[in-house]
């Protein structure tokens, strides 16, 4: 089947099958699938124009709603900090796609951008594994919830879990209380953080979920429970836009291909959207940290891999 967007002949059960099974294997490490997926575009279908930025992102807005549902369902959507997160990738990811198209058309040069940005994700994943960034309170917070868990079901605690409630709320920053814990966050500092993250992921074409969520864990302390409603929320938003944006300006490009490829990017969605409810379902029965080590190695293979073709 010939997609005329990407420029690219492919069997149209190809891209739902690979997203399904990337997404499979991402959702049990606790990290998207559309990283991953841009790679595949470029390496092996052979898609490298600018609009492979934009169908990458419709894969995230087809594949990311179910997830949403179930964390606002849980009760652990934090609210104040999903809409700093959006307020500040949504102008970034804009800025993202002008520079995408403006500066980084040229594969070579999209390609050391892309080993930049996988680098950072493999690394932290690397980092996390052999536990050297545990001081800095990720492995300390996962550990308090674990135990706050126990304590709730120890007293009898039945029905749901207690889930977030934010205690308060301004713009300077934001407390909220979970599990019988206060976290707060500096509103101003999570949102010129989203807003560097939403340019890196307007540029590379994901929403940033997978960039933003280490440095809420890592350096503000936040749990990850807590945290990754938000990052996905903000990344199905900021997709919305960075689609429609890429579509916006497609026709001041007329000689490059810049909106997204609807049909590609759509088979794409529906892979990942059964691959992540695959993936939730099955997440019990596999070692996570055998997968993220599996996941790590491949994805610090890819940046290499990108540099050394580009240079």
């Amino acid at each position: 089947m010939f997609f005329s967007v990407a420029g690219i002949e492919v069997n149209p059960l190809v891209p739902p099958l690979v997203a399904m099974a990337v997404s499979f294997v991402t959702s049990m490490g606790g990290v998207s699938g559309a990283f991953l997926l841009l790679p595949f575009q470029m390496s092996f279908l052979g898609y490298t124009a600018p609009s492979v930025s934009a169908t990458n992102q419709l894969f995230n807005i087809v594949a990311i709603p179910s997830g949403v549902y179930r964390y606002v369902r849980e009760g652990r959507m934090v609210w104040p900090l999903t809409w700093v997160v959006v307020a500040g990738t949504l102008p970034g990811v804009l800025a993202g796609a002008i520079i995408r198209v403006r500066w980084l058309p040229d594969p070579g040069s999209f390609k050391l951008f892309a080993a930049a940005v996988l680098g950072y994700v493999g690394l932290k994943m690397v980092c996390d594994l052999l536990g050297a960034c545990r001081s800095m309170g990720k492995g300390a917070a996962e550990e308090r919830f674990r135990t706050l868990v126990a304590a709730h079901r120890e007293r009898g605690g039945s029905g749901d879990l207690p889930g977030v409630r934010v205690v308060h709320c301004s713009l300077r920053s934001v407390s909220y209380d979970f599990y019988g814990e206060t976290h707060t966050f500096s509103v101003p500092g999570v949102f010129a953080l989203s807003l560097a993250v939403g340019v890196v992921g307007g540029v590379y074409g994901i929403g940033g979920g997978s960039i933003v969520a280490p440095f809420f864990v890592t350096f503000l302390g936040l749990p990850v429970y807590t945290v990754a409603g938000a990052a996905l929320m903000g990344t199905f938003v900021t997709s919305v836009a960075g689609v429609a944006f890429y579509q916006a300006i497609a026709p001041l490009y007329p000689h490059l291909s810049v909106g997204p490829d609807w049909l590609l990017g759509a088979l794409f969605g529906l892979g990942g959207m059964v691959g992540m409810y695959l993936g939730a379902r099955c997440q019990k029965l596999v070692p996570a940290r055998r997968i993220r080590w599996m996941l790590a190695a491949v994805i610090v293979f890819t940046a290499a891999k990108y540099v050394w073709s580009a240079l």
